[in-house]
């Protein structure tokens, strides 16, 4: 498989970013949902931030406050062997899990999808019960001149949802809440109706089995139904850990095309590929047995969490298929892979 990645990569880095306020930092830029909109390649990013802390004993998190709307602040002791602190992303104690940083959605544009002005303040921010933990993961999906944005919102007191929003100049954004129970998460809406009816991938997370990707429909975009089982992790794959939805599915002349990302037992991250019915999505026509990309780069294989290539977002435009992605949960790479390339790897 060749892939072109760009010379410039990493494209956008935490270090690119203002934090949303002085007293914290920006931990990771990265999963960013990407669209067209007014002559520009428009990005909305996934800006992870923490607290500036110089205190190594003391592991301080932030929540959104429910009562005053702002950000709090809670401390842990590092030096307590009852708080796992093993993995970056989270921290548990014998009775709750917290996450170490906290998300919103920022915006940055660009002429030639390379190089990118990035805005200084947050897109959307944490607002509500559903959001209390952050914002994550956006993908857009743009249909009868109104661009649908869905992301994971995640709070302790209602797990992880899937929450959709929706904007026609990605200045006002109108939220309309959560359409898919706890726990789900890595929802890609198509971006047009197939035989009347609204299509969406989603993950659901469940106590027992793997983590799959799903398939559900709706009417009016709000109420999703008809839930079926598209496809499964694979053992002894690379995907054998769980799998998600990655991109918004594009249509091709041979079916929908999705770009999805897969997990191994040891946490590696890929991205693979699977051809969908054009007319019955749910029915897969095949799916790569190899990943597309895998952690190969060094910004790749280091950073915030390690050894991730991940996708929220793709333009299939002259014969490529033109894949943001973020690199090891702390940055935003680019790379290109021609239609024919991935389409040899799904006969």
């Amino acid at each position: 498989m060749s892939v072109f990645r760009s010379e410039k990569n990493p494209i956008i880095k935490p270090e690119d970013i203002t934090p949303s306020r002085p007293d914290f930092k920006v931990v990771g830029v990265f999963n960013c949902a990407v669209t067209r909109f007014n002559d520009e390649i428009l990005l909305l990013m996934r800006v992870a931030e923490k607290p500036i802390n110089d205190n190594k004993d003391l592991e301080i998190i932030p929540l959104l406050d429910l009562n005053t709307g702002v950000l709090s602040l809670k401390g842990f002791d590092r030096n307590d062997s009852s708080i796992n602190f093993s993995d970056p992303r989270f921290l548990g104690t014998t009775s709750e899990w917290y996450l170490t940083s906290i998300s919103h959605l920022r915006i940055a544009r660009s002429k030639n999808g390379i190089d990118f002005e990035i805005d200084k303040k947050p897109a959307m921010f944490p607002e509500n019960i559903y959001e209390r933990y952050g914002i994550e993961d956006p993908r857009i999906t743009y249909i009868d001149g109104k661009y649908y944005i869905n992301y994971s919102a995640v709070s302790d007191l209602t797990g992880i949802t899937i929450y959709l929003a929706s904007t026609t100049d990605f200045v006002r954004f109108t939220r309309h809440g959560v359409i898919f129970l706890p726990d789900n998460k890595n929802g890609a809406i198509f971006p047009e109706k197939i035989n009347g009816k609204y299509y969406a991938l989603n993950r659901p997370s469940p106590l027992y089995g793997s983590r799959d990707i799903w398939i559900s429909e709706s009417s009016d975009l709000i109420c999703w139904g008809n839930h079926k089982k598209l496809m499964g992790a694979r053992k002894e794959y690379w995907d054998e850990a769980g799998i998600g939805a990655g991109a918004v599915p594009f249509k091709i002349k041979e079916g929908w095309l999705e770009i999805y990302h897969g997990s191994s037992k040891s946490f590696r991250y890929c991205l693979g590929a699977a051809l969908l019915d054009v007319d019955e999505p749910w029915k897969i026509i095949s799916r790569s047995e190899e990943p597309l990309m895998e952690p190969e780069m060094d910004y790749e294989l280091k950073g915030f969490f390690e050894n991730v290539v991940f996708s929220c977002g793709v333009l299939y435009e002259e014969n490529k298929v033109k894949i943001y992605y973020g690199a090891a949960d702390t940055s935003i790479a680019y790379a290109e892979i021609n239609l024919d390339d991935i389409l040899d790897r799904l006969k």
